[in-house]
């Protein structure tokens, strides 16, 4: 079996997989001040539900990450409790399959790299990926399975964090879609301007995407795309769980190198 694991800014994301089959997706903080030890825990947790053992049923870990505290303590677990499984990290040198066509190549974040590899995987290419997290990112990837480059801008969470750090009347609110576009409340006239806004935001960049790509096949990913993805009108498929898709085929090609 083969633990795929995600750790980005906000959120780490872990899957278990049998083979190619994704049995169980979990999602957990993200704190750069967990242990290996208190990962290991953590992860042993999961895995009883199943009645799998870390050390015993643990044949591979293959590991994303945007946070090297995190890089360094999901390291030194898998070598302290799972130390006969083969790890791969997805870092620079790391054979993805996939040609990175960015000026500088390491530049491009690991999960970047996992969701184009997924998304060509499953449906080919012209294809243009939007994950969104703490950071919303585009990727676009040739029809000859290429990464060309993508773009970033604020998350959705951390653009509100800064509307209320910032504005000392306006409060918290659930991200759920409001009555009306025009809000009849300070509650509805945020929700409005955060979910029609980045929607209108991503749909905006897509279409620019588009116009230098051409026809090409659109993805959704990440945490926090579901609002969005239920009312953009250029994604045309979401893929929640994306990125461990992609980690799993860059551990089968560095298995099969190896």
């Amino acid at each position: 079996m083969l633990l795929a694991i995600d750790a980005g800014n906000t959120n780490t994301v872990i899957g278990l997989y049998d083979d190619r089959e994704l049995l169980r997706p979990w999602r957990v903080a993200t704190n750069v001040e967990r242990t290996s030890d208190e990962f290991a825990l953590l992860i042993t947790q999961f895995l009883s539900m199943h009645k799998i053992a870390f050390d015993e049923h643990i044949q591979g870990v293959v590991i994303s990450s945007g946070v090297p505290r995190v890089t360094a303590a999901l390291r030194e677990m898998t070598r302290r409790y799972a130390p006969d499984s083969r790890l791969v990290i997805l870092e620079p040198g790391t054979k993805s399959g996939m040609p990175i066509l960015y000026d500088n190549p390491r530049e491009v974040g690991a999960d970047r790299v996992a969701n184009a590899v997924g998304a060509y995987d499953l449906y080919g290419g012209p294809t243009i990926v939007v994950d969104f997290g703490t950071a919303n990112t585009i990727e676009a990837v040739s029809a000859a399975g290429e990464y060309l480059g993508g773009a970033i801008f604020p998350g959705i969470e951390i653009s509100l964090d800064a509307l209320f750090a910032r504005a000392a009347a306006l409060r918290r609110v659930e991200l759920v879609e409001p009555r009306n576009v025009i809000g009849k409340t300070t509650v509805e006239s945020i929700q409005s301007g955060a979910i029609y806004g980045f929607v209108a935001q991503t749909d905006g960049l897509v279409r620019r995407f588009l116009d230098e790509l051409g026809e090409a096949t659109v993805i959704a990913t990440g945490g926090l795309s579901g609002p969005i993805v239920a009312l953009s009108e250029t994604i045309e498929h979401h893929e929640p769980w994306l990125t461990l898709h992609g980690l799993r085929i860059i551990y089968d090609r560095n298995a099969e190198s190896a």
